[in-house]
């Protein structure tokens, strides 16, 4: 990676990618980089499709992220979190590859994702991924998602 911020979606007109594969996540430089504090993104409506069925899956994505010299553009993140809604994948691999792919790009102190999805076939299936433990001294609040309730 280079130590120049990539961005060249940000400011355009940018369609969104026709797979995560054609997405491009791009960071730029964190003005804060001495500072140890949490970065929150919420995708309340993420989408992809059973590799199975090619039925939609649903997913309320919640990413939290301790930046080190990068932040993530926030840009970027919705296309690439949208190029998924086409995108054929277990929700384990979705949530998982996500996480992976911001914390290559990223490099950042810590980050963690958590994928709650919605239920099919009667089973809701929520995901959780991270890259170690949370710095000392960082508040790290709940990420707000209760369990799957139904209408019981």
């Amino acid at each position: 990676m280079s130590d120049q911020p990539d961005v060249s979606q940000l400011g355009q007109q940018t369609a969104l990618p026709a797979s995560p594969e054609e997405a491009v996540l791009e960071r730029v430089p964190n003005p804060h980089p001495d500072t140890a504090y949490v970065a929150r993104f919420t995708a309340p409506e993420f989408t992809s499709l059973c590799p199975v069925t090619g039925q939609p899956d649903f997913a309320h994505l919640v990413i939290d992220y301790v930046p080190g010299a990068w932040l993530v553009e926030s840009k970027s993140l919705k296309l690439y979190l949208g190029s998924f809604r086409n995108h054929g994948a277990f929700h384990e691999d979705c949530t998982v590859a996500i996480g992976k792919q911001l914390a290559e790009l990223l490099e950042p102190q810590w980050l963690r994702i958590g994928g709650y999805w919605y239920p099919r076939g009667g089973i809701p299936i929520d995901v959780f991924w991270q890259t170690g433990d949370v710095p000392a001294g960082v508040w790290l609040p709940d990420q707000g998602v209760p369990t799957y309730r139904g209408r019981g």
